[in-house]
């Protein structure tokens, strides 16, 4: 009777009316469809217009790119592909085969490094195009300091939300001071790092047993997590020196391990934020039940905590993975020739003598934002369900 009712009402009311009035509970009226999808496709006209500039300039060659905004081959300008060529076969070292060989090489050393010495790690090829080179270094680093950075910022936001930490402020100050201590030592008496670490080390286990107690004010994790967000607002150019040296100084310049820990330590502070609101809102009654059952700490945080913040964990990760596959200014400064990545190789673009080469730079960079594109659409519906769980929190 009700339906009834309602599809009489509706059939009396003028077309006019009947535009700006959901035909049901839960839709949309027809005007407001209207303009939310006219918004959408807006929206999606402007977020995906630089992108397809990108690819329509890296098929453009210096006269089409001089001669003004063009914007539909074939009609506007004539496609070609010296761009791709320039990158890809004026190097000489950019031979077909050779990249298969790299590739396989790449693919056995990886395993080899996991079954060693079951399997023994051959040699790379000693000479590879540039770009090759600047991709595969991408993808290693990125993905490595990737994996590093959410594991280790995950645990960490875990036991921030989960365990009460009260460290004692006169302890930290220790620290602090053996720390400065560490680097007089090694840059002035030359004391090699790694002894003068194992000294400090020991002194402050030694000295926080022995007058720490005596220490009365504390911290909170409130103030951990506050002082792990404030790292990362400071500029990284402030410390960008200071980690040249240091890396020069334990011999780690221009080597895969010094990137992908540094973007590890430089995007934890936006893993142990982000995660730490998840694992919060979890309710605390499905853990304390699986310690009743006898499951442990790091058994709770694999087996029930992971699985149940996996949106928020994908997010996060690609949030990361996007961060350390777009980072410059580390690697221009702690890289030289082995491992540039692909950010370098498109600011190559714009440093030579002839000016701004737009259209190489464009077909690098189409190369370069080919695995984002891929991930994001692997983890979209995690990716959606997470930003709405924290939109809902928000």
């Amino acid at each position: 009777m009700k339906t009834a009712n309602t599809k009489f009402d509706l059939r009396n009311r003028s077309l006019f009316e009947r535009m700006f009035e959901p035909p049901a509970v839960g839709k949309m009226a027809p005007v407001a469809r209207v303009v939310v999808y006219s918004f959408l496709v807006i929206w999606s006209l402007f977020v995906l217009f630089p992108i397809y500039w990108v690819i329509i300039t890296s098929f453009k060659d210096a006269a089409a790119v001089n001669q003004g905004p063009t914007y539909l081959p074939f009609l506007d300008f004539q496609p070609t592909l010296d761009a791709w060529r320039i990158n890809f076969t004026a190097d000489p070292y950019c031979d077909m085969g050779a990249i298969a060989r790299q590739i396989y090489l790449l693919g056995h050393n990886s395993v080899a490094f996991l079954l060693s010495p079951v399997i023994s790690i051959q040699p790379m090829e000693p000479q590879i195009c540039k770009i090759y080179l600047a991709f595969t270094n991408s993808i290693v680093i990125s993905i490595a300091s990737t994996v590093f950075c959410v594991a280790v910022g995950s645990m960490a936001a875990y036991a921030l939300a989960r365990i009460q930490y009260r460290p004692k402020f006169g302890n930290i100050m220790i620290f602090v001071l053996l720390i400065v201590g560490v680097i007089l030592t090694t840059t002035y008496a030359g004391v090699p790092w790694w002894m003068s670490s194992a000294v400090a080390l020991a002194l402050f286990f030694f000295l926080a047993r022995s007058i720490g107690r005596h220490f009365k004010m504390s911290l909170g994790n409130g103030d951990i997590l506050f002082w792990m967000i404030s790292q990362r607002i400071l500029p990284p150019i402030v410390v960008v020196v200071p980690l040249y040296v240091m890396f020069q100084a334990v011999q780690l310049l221009d080597t895969h391990i010094a990137l992908i820990l540094l973007y590890a330590v430089a995007n934890l502070p936006i893993v142990v934020w982000l995660m730490h609101d998840f694992f919060a809102n979890l309710p605390m009654e499905l853990e304390e039940s699986a310690q009743l059952d006898g499951a442990t700490r790091f058994g709770i945080f694999w087996e029930i905590v992971m699985p149940l913040t996996r949106p928020g964990l994908a997010a996060t990760t690609l949030l990361i993975l996007v961060l350390n596959w777009n980072e410059y200014l580390f690697a221009v400064f702690l890289s030289t020739v082995k491992v540039q990545t692909m950010p370098i190789m498109v600011a190559a673009k714009n440093t030579g003598e002839k000016g701004v080469l737009w259209w190489e730079m464009c077909a690098v960079t189409v190369v370069m934002i080919i695995p984002v594109i891929i991930m994001s659409v692997l983890l979209t519906r995690f990716i959606s369900k997470g930003v709405l769980l924290g939109a809902v929190k928000g």
